[in-house]
Order: C-alpha cells, then sequence, then structure tokens
C-alpha cells in the first residue's frame, strides 16, 4: 500500500522550466522588437525599377543627411551600435541588418558602418533604397 501512494506522489508536474524559458523568450522579443523598426524618416536613394528595397524583418540602422547613426529611433554612436547588435547575435546567429542611408548622407558614413558590421563578423548586410516610379 505504501508502494502505490509513492508512484502517484512522482505524478506531478514542474512548470519552472517551461515558465523559465518562457521568461527568456519573452526578454529577448521585448529588446529585438524595436529594433525592427525603421525610427526615422528618410530620403532613401532610388535605384531603379529592381526590387531590392531588403528584408522588412530585418534589424534597421539608419544615417542621416547630417551623418548621424540611429538604432531604430535611438540616435547611438557607431561603435555603440555594433555592440549592441553583437550581443543580440547570442540569440539569433542569423541576424539581417539593413542600413538606411539618407541620399544626401555622406557616402563614407554610410559605408564606415557597413564595414563595421562587416568586421564585427556580420554577414547578413545590405542596403535599403526606394524604387523609382
Amino acid at each position: 500500500m505504501a508502494r502505490r501512494n509513492s508512484r502517484n506522489s512522482d505524478a506531478t508536474l514542474s512548470l519552472t522550466p517551461m515558465i523559465d524559458v518562457m521568461t527568456v523568450l519573452l526578454a529577448v522579443f521585448m529588446v529585438t522588437t524595436p529594433m525592427m523598426t525603421t525610427g526615422i524618416d528618410l530620403d532613401l536613394p532610388r535605384a531603379g525599377n529592381s526590387s531590392i528595397t531588403g528584408n522588412d524583418h530585418a534589424i534597421q540602422i539608419s544615417v542621416d543627411s547630417a551623418g548621424r547613426y540611429y538604432l531604430g529611433s535611438t540616435q547611438m554612436g557607431r561603435d555603440e551600435i555594433v555592440n549592441k547588435i553583437a550581443a543580440m547575435r547570442g540569440e539569433n546567429s542569423n541576424l539581417t541588418i539593413m542600413i538606411n542611408g539618407d541620399s544626401h548622407a555622406d557616402y563614407g558614413a554610410v559605408m564606415s558602418m557597413m564595414g563595421r558590421l562587416k568586421d564585427a563578423g556580420f554577414q547578413r548586410v545590405g542596403l535599403r533604397t526606394k524604387l523609382d516610379k
């Protein structure tokens, strides 16, 4: 009779590991979602009629006409952006990054950001354009 009671007490389900995993996923999505929106208005360069406008689900980095860098809508330094995105690589090694350079931005500022990202090991880095109409 004592043996039957011990089997029944072992049949409980522990929800703690599942709650821990869900909490981590929630935190990851809360951190990455604001960075996936285009934060500032830019006059993007035109690239003809081909569809090379980029991935809408990518992390958006913007360079305005004054050469300031933005991650989402938050202005940051170039190295600060690279470090922040590098920290996110632990959760998703296949991050796609789109650089939105204003058509009046300094070409060097846009390419400098792209070079820093490539040096940090990011392979999926693109430039966003708009279509001619």
